[in-house]
């Protein structure tokens, strides 16, 4: 079943409720995003499945989802990262709210957490997600420099802000 998406002003407050594929070009929507990390330092980043319309097989942050009609941005990223890799009770921390204007326009609430835990204990939503994998920030650091084209347009603006919380 499909839900209706939260349509918001340049305030971030609500004005509507649309299917997705009644967006139109300016309407801003809202997201809820989670930055993962362990004790390793490492950052847990995931590639987006190949039908993805936003993005296809490119990474980016682990979590991430489109908030939907009665939900609060940390109702959508707890319910997330159940979907998208079977984390149950998660206490996710409130972090950072920016404004993307790009091809899409859009708030996004980040969220982090620090999760010990191995990529054989986590459990993928295979339609959502093809792979997941732990980076150092040093070789993630490397691959946005030598590679860029592999990530969402934004990972990089999300690596150095976290870097510098």
């Amino acid at each position: 079943m499909k839900l209706k998406i939260v349509v918001v002003d340049e305030n971030d407050n609500i004005i509507d409720y649309k299917y997705r594929d009644n967006l139109k070009k300016g309407d801003i929507y809202r997201v809820s995003a989670l930055w993962i990390t362990n004790s390793h330092n490492e950052i847990l980043l995931a590639r987006r499945h190949r039908t993805k319309s936003h993005n296809p097989r490119k990474w980016g942050p682990a979590v991430a989802g489109t908030v939907e009609k009665g939900e609060t941005y940390k109702e959508n990223i707890i319910k997330e990262a159940e979907e998208e890799l079977g984390l149950k009770s998660i206490k996710p921390k409130l972090n950072i709210k920016m404004k993307v204007d790009n091809e899409y326009n859009y708030f996004v609430q980040w969220y982090t957490l620090n999760i010990d835990k191995n990529i054989s204990e986590l459990k993928i939503q295979e339609d959502e997600v093809e792979e997941i994998k732990w980076f150092s920030k040093d070789k993630l650091k490397k691959q946005l420099q030598e590679h860029p084209e592999e990530f969402i347009p934004e990972m990089e603006e999300y690596f150095e802000m976290f870097l510098s919380l």
